[in-house]
């Protein structure tokens, strides 16, 4: 078996897009995956394909050689940071846009529709019909993100806190900060294996059409070796070609070998007038 190539190889674009590719989307699917389970709420959508392309365009020029384990785990967990600090702002953005819809429309109270289906999007576990107009109000406050509709004031007394506790939010806890890195070792190992078994593959292919070539070449060498043999030697297969013998100066040909016979008689002479018409 033949040495890999150094890790500094470079690679083409084919290669390099592919990478990058698959590197972008074990990033995000890892990273919506453990966000959708720690927070029990689904991921915006868009938040998806943007997390998508700029994981993409960050890869791209990461991806033109071979990357160690070390560096494959550092981008994956740094991409996962990321991507939660924008899934988490999805998120906000989703439960705070009715709120703000309706304080906006000038309209001091939320029906109790509204307000059980905005508690419902911020409670993990539960649906709009478990939770009570009471409840939703009670939720809602507390969380700083609706105005308090028993007493219609616009803003809560808390509202200034209530920006930085939302920011805080977006971080990752410890929990799942070790989550995430214990994911992307998992991910990097299998990213590392699978690059180095891609990589040999190309390196395979590329060996087995130099041999073909090679045996291409050999071949016709060869038939060509054979023609310029066949044309000096004159073709001794060939009939009236090839080395004679020498030539005396004079030459008798040889006598047959058998003994010549004695006292015979030839007795055949013209046929008779009887048999003249069959001869």
């Amino acid at each position: 078996m033949t040495a890999p190539h150094p890790p500094s190889a470079r690679s083409g674009n084919d290669l390099r897009m592919l990478r990058a590719a698959v590197f972008a989307a074990v990033c995000v699917v890892l990273a919506a995956a453990g966000h959708t389970l720690a927070s029990c709420a689904s991921v915006a959508p868009w938040s998806l394909g943007a997390g998508f392309l700029g994981a993409v365009l960050v890869a791209v020029p990461l991806a033109g050689r071979r990357r160690s384990l070390a560096g494959i785990v550092t981008l994956l967990s740094l991409g996962q940071t990321a991507l939660h600090i924008l899934f988490g702002l999805g998120q906000h953005g989703s439960a705070v846009a009715a709120p703000a819809t309706a304080s906006g429309a000038g309209t001091g109270a939320l029906s109790d529709a509204s307000l059980v289906q905005q508690a419902a999007r911020l409670v993990c576990g539960t649906t709009a019909a478990a939770i009570s107009p009471t409840q939703a109000q009670r939720i809602l406050s507390d969380a700083r993100i609706a105005p308090d509709v028993t007493t219609g004031a616009a803003h809560h007394p808390a509202d200034a806190l209530s920006t930085a506790g939302a920011s805080a939010a977006l971080l990752p806890s410890l929990p799942m900060l070790l989550g995430h890195v214990l994911a992307a070792l998992a991910a990097g190992w299998l990213l590392r294996r699978g690059d180095l078994a891609l990589a040999r593959l190309v390196e395979l292919s590329a060996h087995s059409a130099h041999c073909v070539a090679e045996a291409a070449f050999v071949r016709a060498l060869r038939a060509a070796l054979f023609l310029v043999r066949a044309l000096h030697a004159g073709l001794a297969g060939a009939p009236g070609t090839g080395p004679r013998p020498p030539r005396p100066a004079l030459w008798v040909p040889p006598r047959p070998r058998t003994t010549a016979l004695q006292h015979t008689v030839i007795r055949r002479g013209p046929p008779s007038d009887a048999f003249a018409l069959a001869a």
